[in-house]
């Protein structure tokens, strides 16, 4: 992560690690309704590079354009990839992350229309699971994640899930 103050960019390893079970994300009602309705069509991959900066748009900046352009390159060989939310042709959320074998790094969200991150998470866990993904990091949890389902681990228990998730051969794409 970039820190605003100074734009350098730091590796954070927390004690506790945030992970959404692939069987335990929490869909509340009004939300599965939007999904029935299909407010928002669901695109993999369409725009990845402004999906990376409608998330760098926050007060507290740690996504910098030296992170933008590292992804950038992630994605154009395969590893880094976006679900996006889309509605009367704009995108209006979305989330982008890494893919490692049978792990998937969440790396950041945006939502610029109710339900919009939300949903695209509900596409991302369903596409995860039938890909043979075993692993979500979302690396922190914060209250939004803990609502559809986030859980801190310790690092420990992190690292084993990681070592069993890192040699398999899931492909996202």
């Amino acid at each position: 992560m970039a820190d605003g103050a100074d734009g350098k960019i730091h590796w954070f390893s927390p004690e506790l690690r945030g992970i959404i079970p692939l069987n335990g994300l929490k869909i509340s009602r009004s939300l599965r309704r939007t999904i029935r309705h299909k407010i928002f069509e669901v695109r993999i991959n369409s725009d990845f590079e402004s999906t990376i900066r409608a998330c760098a748009v926050r007060e507290d900046i740690w996504i910098s354009e030296t992170i933008i352009q590292s992804y950038l390159q992630l994605h154009r060989l395969g590893f880094a990839h976006s679900v996006e939310c889309w509605s009367n042709g704009n995108m209006v959320g979305g989330l982008y992350g890494v893919s490692l074998g049978g792990a998937f790094f969440g790396e950041s969200m945006f939502s610029r229309m109710t339900d919009a991150s939300k949903v695209a998470l509900v596409y991302l866990v369903k596409r995860l699971k039938e890909r043979g993904f075993i692993l979500l990091d979302t690396q922190y949890q914060n209250n939004h994640l803990a609502t559809l389902g986030c859980s801190e681990i310790p690092k420990q228990e992190y690292l084993q899930r990681l070592q069993e998730a890192l040699p398999l051969l899931a492909e996202f794409q």
